[in-house]
Order: structure tokens, then sequence, then C-alpha cells
């Protein structure tokens, strides 16, 4: 359901995150993405910073807490919106091929900064309007000895 809060567990992210990275961090649910069946979740950023991204279902604890997103405009963030552009191998002579290559630092476009301050913008909106929430989502989920996670109300 759009805008519940989920906890992301072990192995969360669609191949592009390190796995223990988000590990028991809570997200927003933002929309489910049509092509990969992926989950669109934000943190956001500011709260707990994590940004857009996808999630694989396997890898997401759903919550029932709740927030409203009816006013964030993720329309046009789908599959396409994460791929990377591939940069086409050029052959090199001898002379190029011992020279050292620079290492670029990879730079979020300005795009997505800007789709992630939109987003961040309307979600912090809508978490300021119930108590505790910004508090809850930027604290990690964990369990403790004689927890039983299976008997958990989420």
């Amino acid at each position: 359901m759009t805008g519940g809060v989920d906890v992301l567990v072990e192995g969360a992210g669609s191949g592009e995150a390190a796995a223990g990275r988000f590990k028991e961090k809570r997200v927003v649910f933002l929309k489910q993405l049509v092509g990969s069946g992926l989950l669109l979740v934000s943190g956001p950023f500011k709260v707990n910073e994590i940004s857009l991204r996808r999630v694989n279902q396997a890898y997401v604890i759903a919550t029932s807490t709740k927030v409203d997103v009816s006013r964030v405009n993720v329309d046009k963030i789908d599959d396409k919106y994460f791929s990377k552009e591939v940069e086409k191998k050029v052959e090199k002579g001898e002379g190029e091929f011992f020279e050292e290559k620079k290492e670029e630092k990879n730079v979020l476009p300005q795009e997505k900064k800007d789709d992630q301050k939109a987003v961040d913008a309307v979600l912090l909106k809508a978490i300021e309007c119930v108590p505790e929430l910004k508090a809850y989502l930027s604290a990690r989920f964990s369990l403790k000895s004689g927890m039983k996670p299976h008997e958990f109300v989420f």
C-alpha cells in the first residue's frame, strides 16, 4: 500500500546498493514500478539518508504505519530513470594503452538531485504532521534477545 512505512532487511537494493548499507532502515513506500515489479522507496534523505531507490519486495517488511503520499509526484520515475548510460569502448593505440587512466567520481546528475529534493519536501511536510514519526523513521529496526519476530504485529 503506497504510503506505508517499510523496514529494509538483509540484501535490500536492486543490485546497485551494498547489502548491509541500508539494512534495518525504515523507508516510505511510494509506488510499485510497472516493468520490473520493484518498489520505489525514499527515506526521505534528510531523515535517514536513503534517496529514491528501487527495492525488491523480498527484502521489505511492511509495517502498519502510514504516511500521506498523495501529493508526492513520482509519475516520471520508472525503471529507465535508474539505468546508467553505457559508454562505448574505443580501441586504443599502443601509446594510449600504457597511459594512466584518470578515474572520475560518479557524480549524480542535477536532475536526480532536484527530483530528490522535490519528493523530500512533500514527504517531510507529511511526516511532520504525525508526531514522533520523524524519530521513528530515523531509528534503525532491531531485535533484542528473546524477541520473536513471527509474533510481532508490524
